[in-house]
């Protein structure tokens, strides 16, 4: 097996237990990856945004959990554009199956094992 790819996890804290599935699923033994969450409860600070910007520019790609709460998280949106930035992959995958959210600028898919192993698989 290759080498584990570096993922970054944008998400909305309100979608906080979804991202703790998505990194579930990271824990499985034939997973080819690890992820990178940067959540906070605090106010985002230019501290906060450094580091974010140091660990989307380590990762390989970026997804992020799109749901109805990602149009009024202001730091999902500033890890996104961060990421746009930096110029790395990204890939939406919508949190929750009762939810197509749609975000402008996020190439986003339902959450399959199949879907997120495709998206890793082309870093």
């Amino acid at each position: 097996m290759a080498d584990k790819k570096v993922i970054f996890v944008a998400f909305a804290i309100e979608d906080e237990r979804q991202r703790d599935f998505l990194k579930g699923q990271s824990l499985h033994p034939r997973a080819p990856y690890d992820f990178i969450d940067m959540s906070v409860k605090q106010p985002y600070d230019s501290g906060w945004k450094d580091r974010v910007r140091t660990r989307i520019r380590r990762s390989d790609g970026v997804i992020i959990l799109v749901s109805r709460n990602s149009l009024t998280s202001t730091g999902q949106k500033w890890e996104i554009q961060c990421a746009k930035e930096e110029g790395k992959p990204i890939r939406g995958i919508w949190a929750y199956s009762s939810d197509r959210t749609v975000l402008p600028g996020v190439s986003t898919v339902t959450w399959t094992d199949q879907n997120i192993n495709n998206f890793i698989d082309s870093l």
